[in-house]
């Protein structure tokens, strides 16, 4: 799992020596862990990596330094953070990642007694500390979860309210969805979906392209694609972030949605198109839920093989669309079924 190489930063600071697995995680384009390397390195660490294991040291405590990515990362401005937390002296990060999740754990490792900071919008800085301390911490909402629920209602034609929804965190996303016309109501903590002009005139085709935080997030782009499907005329969608995010748009198509891929980060989506069930497999975490609500758009049953990834990043996703009003159903260990 991808996200267990968060681990490095932290278990390195903390202990001085770490052997770690190079990573596995959704296929959706190159996403090479060198950025922690070199993050790790520039604080100090000597790290070699052999017969596909990282072996890390850093004798003593780690040093403040500079930690220039090529790019923004989330998770390597997350990794960087939690190493300088304990290095020695002060450690500036740019650029940095400007997600709500990072921002959250600031949040989480000041409570600890970290000395973490934004300075700027893409710069965090930190004044390691010898020792961090216990504290009590409430995670923000899962945007990504958030989006794909609203998408749910829009692309049924339902209406739904969404409570301990992250409505400041989804601004890009909620412009797009007013763009294609999905009625949206955010409150203090939710966000109310109309879904009824699908049903009501339909809904207008609109050009997307992904981008880093605050632009429209990656993750979200895939459930946009599949609403996508059923406006009318003409969508562009340009994925700029991972080179094979859209590849899972040629099982949608099988489903009978009309998409050209010219290229890996284009794609070209005429609608309304009428979907209808049909066995699908799954490639990653994002474009697995995506299925589903193609599936809950569609005629008839879809099996969707290779559940597991959703699994992985969904909680009790199955209860929460049964909770909403539709039929699925896990049939097998990795296998789902859904039903529109």
């Amino acid at each position: 799992m991808r996200a267990s190489f968060i681990l490095l930063g932290p278990l390195l600071s903390r202990f001085g020596r770490v052997i770690i697995s190079n990573p596995g995680g959704d296929r959706i384009g190159r996403r090479p862990v060198d950025l922690h390397v070199e993050a790790m390195r520039a604080l100090g660490a000597s790290i070699e990596y052999r017969n596909g294991y990282y072996f890390a040291t850093a004798p003593g405590r780690l040093r403040g330094g500079e930690v220039t990515f090529p790019f923004v990362s989330v998770m390597g401005t997350e990794n960087a953070m939690l190493a300088a937390t304990l290095a020695e002296g002060r450690t500036v990060i740019r650029p940095a990642a400007q997600e709500p999740e990072v921002d959250d754990l600031i949040a989480f490792l000041v409570k600890m007694g970290a000395a973490v900071e934004r300075t700027a919008p893409d710069t965090i800085e930190i004044e390691g500390r010898k020792r961090l301390r216990g504290a009590e911490h409430r995670v923000i909402p899962d945007r990504i979860e958030a989006g794909t629920f609203v998408i749910a209602a829009a692309v049924t034609g339902g209406r739904v309210t969404l409570e301990g929804a992250p409505c400041d965190h989804l601004a890009a996303f909620i412009e797009t969805m007013g763009r294609v016309g999905v009625g949206l109501g955010c409150g203090t903590d939710t966000i109310e979906v109309d879904g009824s002009a699908l049903h009501e005139g339909g809904y207008r085709a609109c050009d997307i392209a992904t981008a880093p935080y605050p632009g429209l997030a990656t993750d979200l782009q895939p459930p946009t694609a599949v609403l996508l499907t059923q406006a009318t005329g003409t969508s562009h969608v340009h994925e700029t972030i991972f080179e094979d995010r859209l590849e899972w748009l040629a099982e949608v198509r099988r489903m009978g949605a009309s998409v050209e891929m010219p290229d890996a980060h284009h794609a070209t989506i005429v609608g309304p198109a009428r979907l209808v069930g049909a066995d699908v497999e799954i490639g990653d975490l994002r474009a697995g839920a995506s299925l589903i609500l193609a599936a809950l758009a569609a005629q008839g049953t879809t099996t969707i093989h290779g559940a597991h990834h959703v699994h992985r990043g969904y909680e009790n996703i199955e209860r929460k669309f049964l909770d909403i009003g539709a039929s699925i159903s896990r049939s097998a260990e990795g296998t789902a079924v859904t039903t529109s």
